[in-house]
């Protein structure tokens, strides 16, 4: 399979060495299309409606029916989502869902007035049968917050605080009752500054694919974002001195070891957690670089996964202005915003009167690999002709033969399901900017009680449930203990499956 040169890109090229202008239209003028790749899409189970449950004062955005965004399966075969106004529910074997943890009772100062804000993700310990401990990240509001924050990003003052974003680690005393009974600790509190809850830490996660014994058992990912310093609300925003900085988490993705340094006897980080040794940044001896970073230069890898074939790390970067990105993501390296976006240098990083919504190409030799700037670019990219914000991506290894060796992602607000070749991002991952995997739409469709099939898209889906029209999908993807893939929408709270060609029911 031949990787993608979008004709933009090759027209560059041949003006040998100097850096064209602005790119003014279109960057990625050849479109997505729907090759034959086809799927099949069912409703697992709809989350109780949520609106009006949280105080009006807390929640002034009434969108979505239930903000569900993650679904997540322990190897006992109990199953759990979150809906972010708060709940944290176990879904039974026939996946009715029964609440196993309240959190909006337990964390009164949480802000939910925004779809990616309050109990934003969840994930339980690799040995939580035995340990008991699982992990969440909400976010709260830091006026009269009695609590202080850990980190406040550099340059600014307690009193400029305007949210705070928390890690906390949770220990059931039964890790096989269906509600959560016992003690929590705070990890991490750490601050925004931006007047609005823009690109909150949203993901916490353990490498699947790690054994005990492994260096990277029991390490637990945070996603990795701006904090609204690109694009959040108030004049504190759009600023790209917080980006490409190592003497803070602004941008980057972080992997700590949760014990408590008490516990360890190692080097504590910014919270009550233990620095790995093995991370490049703590490894290098240099007290200026915070050792808990394991990759930076991020605008919003608000989701990672792991190929469970092979460990390969992937990240999905929601970009700015135009482009989206997949990304594979290795220790100590830089993905390059607010300098870089896709493969171009974004306007405000990289020109003194550059604005956000600039794109300019790189230079030749850097394009082509030739020379090497110190960035490591995207395996896959989009740009707004075709969506917004790219949403989670998984490496597909299941029972869906049309999928088999596929990464499959899409797009958030469009509700659209894109598959890369696995192999073709593998290769792509070459340290040469341009060569990007090629990416086609996956079309999804229903069959009805006669066994009829009618192709849909996930909006008219969440359209026919909510009874009206939406603007949006609030797409999020999620992967089963047994590798099959979730689709879920926060705007009609409904959890669906991909199911393979024959597949009798989406039971357990």
């Amino acid at each position: 399979m031949r990787l993608r040169m979008p004709l933009a890109i090759a027209l560059m090229l041949s003006t040998v060495g100097a850096v064209q202008g602005q790119i003014t239209d279109n960057p990625l003028p050849v479109p997505i299309e729907k090759k034959g790749l086809a799927v099949e899409i069912r409703d697992l189970v709809r989350l109780p409606q949520t609106r009006g449950r949280i105080p009006a004062n807390q929640d002034t955005n009434p969108a979505g029916y239930a903000r569900v965004s993650y679904v997540r399966d322990l190897p006992d075969g109990r199953r759990f989502a979150n809906d972010s106004r708060g709940f944290l529910y176990l879904l039974n074997g026939s996946n009715a869902p029964a609440v196993y943890a309240n959190l909006a009772e337990i964390f009164p100062m949480t802000v939910y007035d925004r779809l990616e804000s309050g109990f934003i993700g969840f994930t339980f310990h690799p040995d939580f049968a035995r340990n008991g401990l699982f992990y969440t990240v909400h976010a709260e509001h830091a006026p009269n917050n009695p609590k202080k924050p850990d980190f406040i990003p550099p340059g600014f003052a307690p009193n400029e605080v305007t949210y705070h974003n928390i890690i906390t680690e949770w220990h059931a005393t039964n890790p096989d009752a269906n509600t959560f009974q016992g003690t929590r600790r705070e990890l991490l509190r750490e601050a925004h500054i931006v007047d609005s809850l823009t690109h909150p830490m949203g993901a916490v996660e353990f490498n699947p694919t790690a054994k005990p014994g492994d260096a990277d058992y029991g390490l637990l990912y945070t996603s990795g974002s701006d904090h609204g310093f690109s694009n959040g609300q108030g004049p504190k925003a759009n600023n790209p001195a917080q980006t490409q900085r190592l003497d803070s988490i602004i941008t980057a993705i972080l992997r700590i070891d949760p014990r408590s340094p008490s516990v360890t006897r190692g080097v504590k980080g910014l919270g009550d957690y233990t620095i790995p040794a093995s991370n490049k940044f703590q490894a290098d001896g240099d007290p200026k670089t915070l050792g808990e970073i394991y990759a930076y230069g991020f605008r919003n890898a608000h989701r990672i996964s792991w190929d469970m074939q092979d460990g390969t790390m992937f990240a999905s970067d929601i970009g700015m202005n135009h482009i989206e990105e997949i990304n594979i993501v290795r220790n100590g390296e830089n993905y390059g915003w607010m300098k870089r976006e896709g493969y171009y240098e974004n306007g405000r990083g990289t020109r003194p009167d550059g604005t956000l919504n600039q794109l300019y190409p790189l230079p030749a030799d850097i394009m082509s690999g030739r020379t090497k700037d110190g960035f490591t670019y995207p395996v896959a990219i989009y740009d707004h002709d075709e969506g917004r914000s790219v949403t989670d991506g998984f490496a597909y290894h299941g029972r869906i033969a049309a999928l088999r060796g596929k990464f499959v992602f899409g797009d958030i607000q469009r509700g659209r399901l894109f598959a890369s070749d696995l192999a073709a991002m593998k290769r792509a991952d070459d340290g040469i900017p341009q060569t990007v995997a090629p990416v086609e739409e996956i079309q999804l469709y229903v069959r009805d009680a006669t066994g009829k099939r009618t192709d849909v898209s996930l909006q008219e889906l969440i359209e026919k449930t909510l009874g009206a029209k939406t603007s949006r999908a609030d797409l999020h993807i999620g992967m089963s203990r047994d590798g099959e893939l979730f689709v879920t929408s926060r705007q009609d709270g409904m959890i669906r499956m991909l199911v393979a060609e024959g597949t009798q029911s989406t039971s357990r």
